[in-house]
């Protein structure tokens, strides 16, 4: 298979992600949005390692999936502690605990 049809799906997915980014409002979603774009960038680096015949590539997207997963545990602590202060997961209070 050609390796641009996996950067078009990789460009398909980033655009999709960075949609819902800015435009939902819930932070579940916005979270789940920003896993999307970095999937996309990683399938973006094995595509070039696999083209150029590298490791690289893949290094790179390991360490992008190991940061994720850090962000993902962090990031849902901070959802839940606005939760449990606001009753609400959505993004626009989240200004309101620096009050």
């Amino acid at each position: 298979m050609n390796p641009d049809h996996y950067l078009y799906l990789s460009a398909l997915l980033f655009s999709i992600g960075a949609a819902g980014v800015l435009l939902r409002r819930s932070a579940i979603v916005v979270f789940m949005c920003v896993e999307l774009m970095l999937n996309a960038a990683n399938l973006a680096f094995v595509t070039f390692a696999r083209v150029h015949g590298q490791l690289d590539g893949q290094v790179v997207a390991f360490f992008t999936m190991v940061v994720a997963a850090c962000e993902v545990v962090i990031g849902l602590a901070i959802i839940m502690a606005i939760y449990r202060v606001r009753r609400s997961a959505d993004v626009d209070d989240a200004h309101l605990l620096a009050k």
